[in-house]
C-alpha cells in the first residue's frame, strides 16, 4: 500500500522503531539509506489538517 501522507500515529512510529532496533549498518549504507529516504519523503505531502481546510473555505467564500 502506498503512503498518502507523512503523518503517522504515535503507536505506528513506536512499532516501526521497535522493529528496526538492534540493526547495524556501515556508514556508506547509512548514507545511501538517508539519501533514498530524503528523495522519498520529498514526494509525500503532509496530511491537511481540519483547521487548514476550514480556514481555506472561509477565506475562499469571503472573497465572493
Amino acid at each position: 500500500m502506498k503512503r498518502l501522507y507523512r503523518n503517522l500515529e504515535d503507536d505506528t512510529k513506536k512499532r516501526i522503531a521497535q522493529s528496526l532496533r538492534g540493526r547495524s549498518f556501515s556508514d556508506s549504507h547509512k548514507q545511501a539509506i538517508s539519501d533514498a529516504m530524503r528523495q522519498y519523503w520529498a514526494k509525500i505531502p503532509y496530511r491537511p489538517s481540519e483547521n487548514n481546510e476550514s480556514n481555506n473555505q472561509d477565506h475562499e467564500t469571503s472573497m465572493l
